[in-house]
């Protein structure tokens, strides 16, 4: 059993549209936000190879998971690949690979993610459950946008 962790959603937007709303720190709020009361979400992106995109977010300010994505590629509207480090709420580090790819489909967008890296399938598991979640609100912020 493999431990890429992958996902797919077709999306009715273009991909440029999708991939500058993803990229956007309102974009970033959806995708990592809840909509339980007093969730944080804390997006700051440089968006350029090299530059960082540092999130930050969990069910409380003293309470959060932190993301430092550094972009090893982005080719817009297409691809990004990132080199992900998660802290994790007990101060644990893990460090995986995410890439995000943008494809035409007859006037909508296949949105894919794919994680690799995880030291386990219980690591990987974990990261899946929240991901149809976090895709379905980024396809309603583009649908109100």
């Amino acid at each position: 059993m493999s431990r890429e962790l992958r996902y797919e959603r077709l999306i009715q937007a273009s991909p440029a549209r999708v991939f500058d709303l993803f990229t956007s720190p309102a974009g970033q709020r959806e995708f990592y936000g809840n909509d339980a009361p007093g969730w944080v979400v804390d997006s700051r992106c440089e968006l350029r190879v090299g530059g960082a995109w540092e999130i930050a977010f969990g069910p409380s300010p003293g309470e959060l998971y932190r993301h430092l994505h550094m972009f090893e590629a982005i080719e817009r509207p297409r691809r990004l690949l990132l080199a992900t480090t998660e802290t994790r709420l007990d101060g644990s580090r893990l460090a995986f690979s995410t890439e995000f790819t943008f494809a035409p489909r007859d006037g909508a967008t296949l949105m894919t993610m794919v994680q690799w890296g995880f030291p386990s399938h219980e690591l990987r598991d974990e990261h899946g459950r929240g991901v149809p979640h976090a895709f379905d609100r980024l396809e309603r912020a583009l649908e109100t946008s």
